[in-house]
């Protein structure tokens, strides 16, 4: 067996998955270069940059990772501390090179919810996740949604990566509906502005933002996204009738949300959590955005139009694109 196929072999037996090792893997690896040594040390070298290993260790040793400390989990559970080191390590190389191909900005610290609503209905009429993203990547905080995932297993629901003072917001969960990715986001900018995440540091939400929590920081991101979706931290959703199916809460969300500023369909899932409602709002939902949107492919175009991967050396620059998916078709 050739040592590039032992290489896989050997980083797929730590857990790794499949796709993040393809992602990984430079476009000039050939079986002719198998017989250079030199082409066989960058190889591992390219490999250990990419997904946040040690060069060392994958030179016959086990495999390591570079940042195995530096993370904070919301509620992971039992994941063993080859998952926490493979997310921290992963997450914090890929936010290095978005942050990298990306001119420095304002940032997010600091900022209040109120501030950012204000931005924002200055060029809109509602805060949505397109205004959101828009508004990120203004102040220099990349946002992009993961096409690759370091484990054989989904496990997490966003990261916010800290690097040098600056941060990145990795999403992974797919969603159709623009409405509940646009709380996720939120929440994270929430932790970002509110200062939870210390340079070079990672926090990842494990759990959806929105679920019922007994973690401070959690609840203060929540009633920062309420603020910055709806103008509220602790919105008053009332309904003037007892009981009401999904038609009826689409009408009066797409009615009355607009005039306050809100996204109809963010006001469906208040209502939901409000009255818990979630089988009617969601299906309500189809009536709001009747069109599914691929919510991953809305933020990593924007994504594609942000980045200047060019400021990246070759094997970095593939690595980012195959990770979001920028090169497909």
């Amino acid at each position: 067996m050739s040592e590039a196929a032992d290489l896989k072999r050997e980083l797929r037996k730590a857990g790794l998955s499949t796709p993040a090792i393809e992602a990984a893997w430079p476009e000039w690896w050939s079986e002719a270069a198998e017989s250079s040594v030199s082409a066989r040390t960058e190889l591992r070298l390219a490999v250990a940059r990419n997904l946040g290993l040690s060069p060392k260790a994958l030179v016959g040793e086990q495999v390591d990772f570079v940042w195995r400390d530096k993370a904070r989990f919301k509620h992971l559970g039992a994941d063993t501390d080859f998952a926490v080191a493979a997310l921290n390590s992963f997450g914090t190389s890929l936010a290095g090179a978005l942050l990298q191909s990306l001119d420095h900005g304002p940032g997010l610290v600091g900022l209040s919810a109120a501030e950012l609503r204000h931005l924002l209905l200055a060029e809109t009429d509602v805060v949505d996740l397109p205004g959101l993203v828009t508004v990120c990547w203004a102040l220099g905080v990349p946002v992009v949604h993961l096409k690759v995932w370091p484990l054989r297993k989904k496990a997490m629901h966003a990261m916010v990566a800290g690097r040098g003072g600056r941060y990145a917001i990795l999403l992974a969960r797919e969603t159709s509906y623009l409405a509940a990715a646009a709380f996720t986001l939120a929440h994270e900018m929430g932790h970002i502005a509110l200062g939870h995440v210390h340079s070079d540091e990672l926090l990842v939400d494990v759990e959806d933002p929105g679920a019922s929590r007994d973690d401070d920081e959690e609840s203060e991101a929540d009633r920062f996204a309420l603020e910055l979706l709806m103008g509220d931290p602790d919105p008053d959703i009332r309904i003037n009738f007892d009981t009401f199916n999904h038609a009826m809460l689409a009408e009066a969300v797409m009615r009355e949300g607009p005039q306050y500023g809100i996204d109809p369909g963010t006001m469906a899932l208040a209502v939901a959590h409000r009255r818990d409602a979630w089988p009617v709002a969601m299906a309500a939902m189809r009536f709001i955005q009747p069109d599914a949107a691929p919510v991953s492919q809305l933020i990593n175009d924007v994504a594609k139009s942000q980045l200047d991967l060019s400021r990246l050396g070759s094997d970095n620059a593939t690595f980012v694109a195959r990770t979001l998916g920028l090169d497909d078709g």
